[in-house]
């Protein structure tokens, strides 16, 4: 992928902004469980996590011309098949993408619908998860420009959005899948600038499973059901992570093309 060069007074102006913002996050970081100010704005935080991941203005153009430059077969709507993914780094993307749209979708209900008897503190906290899926959404959504997959329909209508157990275990479940998705699709993408960006997400979506298995259990943020004897968080294939996902997921999803 070639370098994208930019013109002396633009690099001056992201390098200005990404340290601004990078000291707004540390301050943030150190007041994470102080619920005022530790909820970010979804302004702030679809931008401090473009700029934070290394993908600004000019990260999205160099992500968007890779796509645009590939033979991957693009995503379509066939009649009776679904919403097709694509094909190789672009069907990966898309897969990430439809992931990104069910939990920015699920924590965005849980927030305009609090559930009884939320403390100030995990309402702060789970705004910052549901900034954070906006970003990652609306980031691929972006980067993917005319190649990315429609908007997805979802159905939560399992969930007791009004019941903190309902809202944390289907919480701990995406967060868990999400985890596993993206550790199982690493080995499937070509191009190491899409493996760098996949593996910065996949960071942050770890520290969410984590910070929802403390809040229903303290202490089991990192447990057998998710890390194995060596370490190690546990992998899935895309078939394996759709078909669990497919509960929530009322627009049908075709990833026959998606690299195995």
């Amino acid at each position: 992928m070639p370098l994208l060069i930019l013109p002396e007074e633009e690099k001056h102006l992201i390098n200005k902004d990404f340290k601004t913002n990078l000291m707004k996050k540390d301050h943030q970081d150190q007041d994470v469980l102080q619920p005022t100010g530790s909820a970010l704005t979804g302004s702030l935080a679809r931008r401090s996590f473009l700029q934070f991941a290394g993908a600004g203005a000019a990260g999205i153009a160099l992500f968007a011309a890779g796509c645009k430059k590939s033979n991957d077969m693009l995503a379509v709507e066939t009649p009776g098949m679904g919403v097709s993914l694509g094909s190789n780094d672009t069907g990966i993307l898309n897969y990430a993408y439809a992931l990104e749209q069910l939990e920015a979708a699920f924590y965005d209900a849980v927030i305009k619908n609090p559930y009884q008897g939320i403390s100030a503190v995990e309402l702060a906290l789970l705004t910052d998860v549901r900034d954070h899926e906006l970003a990652h959404r609306d980031f691929f959504k972006a980067a993917l420009g005319t190649a990315a997959i429609a908007d997805l329909e979802f159905d939560f209508s399992t969930i007791k959005f009004s019941e903190r157990a309902s809202v944390l275990a289907t919480a701990k479940a995406f967060e868990d899948l999400g985890v596993s998705a993206y550790n199982g699709a690493g080995r499937l993408i070509k191009s190491p600038d899409y493996l760098t960006l996949a593996g910065k997400i996949v960071s942050v979506e770890a520290r969410h499973a984590a910070l929802i298995r403390n809040l229903i259990e303290p202490g089991t943020f990192a447990n057998m059901e998710v890390v194995d004897v060596n370490g190690l968080d546990k992998a899935r294939k895309p078939a394996e992570v759709l078909a669990i996902a497919q509960t929530y997921i009322k627009t049908p999803v075709n990833a026959s093309n998606l690299p195995v």
